[in-house]
């Protein structure tokens, strides 16, 4: 018997799983296509090529390709495309900010868009006069080039978001997030420090809310004593000594380094405390001794450390922002703030601390809903996606 052809897909990104700078929308598409059902499909992923990375590479059975710079990959990709049309099957375009124009170069039967997030505030937070304003400007009409594309993203706040710029809302998918380990059993759950504490892992970008962080735990540590706040996440050096250390002298906040730069160990007595980059392990064990994690992005995919830290028992304060939002269940397994501001942020501690009955049951209800998520999920979702349009 003749085997069956498998469908391959070709992904394009600016971005690969061993990229610089590589995040959670790359993790996202790789353990999407790694868990896929490959004996149906044939993944192959295009980026650009950076410095110490192979041309060529199949990682769990994915082939990655890399060639071209950040602006000419556009054109490698599609030059790849061309020469291999015949044997494609789909093409999806991932836009991350960055995308491929698609639109011009691959037939409508083929094309796939895969957004996680709409950018919109971001452009004021990455960009200063006039760029913000132009990129905030052409975000809709370059968004509608896809308008009439199969559509993936990872949360109703995005597919909604998507609907009001034009998508037809029955070619616009969700594909869930996943968890990269099992969530843990309440035994499994680190002891809570004996201070109240506070967490923020992330980047240390600006739309991501950590300068709203510290003011908020400023005010709470002003009326509350025996309180810390704990930052992970790769330290932006000159982020913290020109926006961060002013706020914390602003409210009389010690500040120290942790040892994974200085190779000195943390007291972790100061109120604030930089732990800079850790390993999975080490933030997981992190997230799980702080009482509460404080999430005040603007905007985000799903908001993956939100799910990440429910999973090990301590639930998140998040501003009411796309995908965070979504990440808490609209306030079933998180806090959300009643206003997207420091002073929201800091009454939703003050609740959160000041309530251990309701804290309890919203750690319950954040753990229980971490559990629903895995790659496996994702997985099938992407299946049940391509089933519906092949």
């Amino acid at each position: 018997m003749e085997k069956e052809k498998k469908t391959t897909i070709l992904f394009l990104s600016w971005r690969d799983i061993k990229s610089p700078n590589m995040g959670g929308a790359e993790i996202f598409t790789h353990e999407m296509m790694k868990n896929a059902d490959l004996s149906r499909f044939e993944f192959i992923h295009f980026s650009p090529i950076y410095e110490g990375l192979k041309p060529y590479e199949v990682i769990d059975t994915i082939t990655y390709i890399r060639d071209g710079s950040l602006l000419s990959v556009i054109f490698k990709a599609g030059g790849y495309y061309k020469k291999n049309k015949n044997k494609i099957d789909f093409v999806v375009d991932q836009c991350n900010t960055f995308r491929f124009f698609t639109k011009f170069w691959v037939e409508g039967r083929k094309r796939i868009f895969l957004i996680y997030q709409l950018t919109r505030e971001i452009w004021d937070f990455h960009m200063s006069f006039p760029l913000n304003k132009i990129g905030k400007a052409l975000e809709t009409p370059m968004l509608k080039l896809n308008k009439n594309d199969y559509t993936l993203t990872e949360s109703q706040s995005t597919k909604d978001d998507l609907v009001k710029v034009g998508f037809d809302e029955e070619k616009v998918s969700i594909i869930p997030i996943g968890l990269s380990f099992t969530p843990w059993d309440n035994s499994e759950f680190c002891k809570k420090e004996t201070d109240t504490t506070f967490i923020y892992v992330g980047r240390f970008a600006r739309y991501k809310g950590i300068d709203d962080s510290i003011h908020a735990f400023g005010e709470y540590r002003n009326k509350y004593d025996d309180a810390k706040f704990w930052i992970v996440g790769k330290r932006d050096k000159e982020y913290i000594e020109s926006v961060l250390m002013p706020i914390c002298r602003e409210y009389g906040l010690s500040c120290e380094y942790a040892s994974n730069e200085t190779n000195e160990q943390a007291s972790c007595e100061s109120d604030v405390t930089f732990f800079g980059f850790v390993d999975k392990n080490t933030k997981l064990d992190l997230m799980s001794r702080a009482h509460i994690q404080l999430v005040p992005s603007i905007r985000e995919g799903w908001g993956l450390i939100v799910t990440e830290a429910a999973a090990v028992g301590t639930p998140s304060i998040t501003y009411n922002s796309p995908g965070l939002s979504d990440a808490v269940d609209f306030g079933k397994a998180g806090y959300m703030t009643t206003e997207n501001n420091i002073h929201g942020l800091f009454k939703a501690m003050e609740v959160a601390i000041s309530d251990n009955e309701g804290y309890n049951n919203m750690q319950k209800s954040a753990h229980e809903f971490s559990k629903k998520f895995n790659w496996k999920h994702t997985g099938n979702a992407f299946n049940s996606f391509m089933e519906s349009i092949i």
